[in-house]
């Protein structure tokens, strides 16, 4: 089996599914996209891990991270192994002192754990062949615009960020943050 390394470039609202995100990941050197349908909690979780965002109390993926460390183990890789009836199957692949170990896992689950841990993701030649779509354009398929976020500065976004982080408002808050890093990059 033919494993595909793939990178997480963009967390997007569903247009087919309402309170549903679609997490796109690239495959490297590729116009290959591998579009994945997750939940709200999910993609939230998700957007927090990337955004380097420290809830109050840990939340599910946060736990279960320091439950595999605590245990002697850790998340060598995600992979992405099946599609089937337009369901993604994902399996973590944890390192042991006993060796390797393989574990089911719900794709939006294994994503956060992979983003958490900071080790790759994969999937297979199959499942691309079934679920990826190609770009002709892939520079114009997901810019990030920010609307109106960019006409505030730089001093109104981090109390906006901050404001939005009091009230546990992750989703917005993950969205002001990208803002804050986009005009950082500028000046």
């Amino acid at each position: 089996m033919k494993e595909v390394e793939l990178t997480l470039v963009a967390i997007s609202s569903s247009s087919s599914q309402k309170d549903h995100f679609v997490l796109v990941f690239e495959e490297l050197n590729s116009s290959r996209r591998l579009p994945v349908i997750v939940g709200n909690f999910e993609a939230q979780a998700i957007a927090m891990a990337l955004e380097r965002m420290k809830p109050r109390r840990p939340m599910t993926h946060d736990l279960f991270r320091e439950t595999i460390i605590g245990l002697g183990a850790h998340l060598e890789k995600v992979l992405i192994y099946s599609f089937m009836d337009e369901v993604f199957y994902a399996r973590l692949i944890l390192m042991t002192e006993k060796g390797e170990v393989s574990i089911d896992a719900r794709t939006s689950d294994a994503v956060a754990l992979a983003v958490r841990f900071g080790c790759q993701i994969f999937t297979t030649e199959e499942v691309m062949s079934k679920a990826s779509v190609v770009l002709d354009d892939p520079t114009k398929a997901f810019s990030n615009k920010r609307g109106r976020l960019q006409d505030y500065s730089l001093e109104e976004l981090e109390r906006i960020l901050e404001n939005l982080l009091k009230k546990e408002d992750y989703r917005s808050a993950a969205r002001v943050r990208s803002a804050i890093e986009a005009k950082k990059r500028k000046s």
